[in-house]
């Protein structure tokens, strides 16, 4: 069974700082490009990152409302995605799925707050 399974959200105060995990099972993460996905209450998803696969060069891209302050890896010997977040913002406040071509997880929450 494929599977992706996101952990390390919570709750933060502004400018705090968290990093969230995805660990995949029954495929190997470097084989496919993963994505960072955040849906917020009452709003649609918003893409958030992603890194494209080892065969392509790992490549990140990220959304201008992250750049700067989010940063995405991979650990290939680990088969798990990281999402290493600073500078928190009260509108990061989001569930976050990593997902890949054939399969997303169950997300993680995050909720940004004084």
């Amino acid at each position: 069974e494929v599977r992706l399974v996101e952990s390390g959200g919570g709750s933060v105060q502004p400018g705090g700082s968290l990093r969230l995990s995805c660990v995949a099972s029954g495929f190997t993460l470097s084989n496919y490009a993963v994505n960072w996905v955040r849906q917020a209450p009452g709003k649609g998803p918003e893409w958030v990152s992603t890194i494209s696969s080892a065969a392509t060069g790992a490549r990140t891209t990220y959304a201008d409302s992250v750049k700067g302050r989010f940063t995405v890896s991979r650990d290939n010997a680990k088969n798990t995605l990281y999402l290493q977040m600073n500078g928190l913002k009260p509108e990061d406040t989001a569930v976050y799925y990593c997902s890949s071509l054939i399969v997303r997880g169950q997300g993680t929450q995050v909720t940004v707050s004084s």
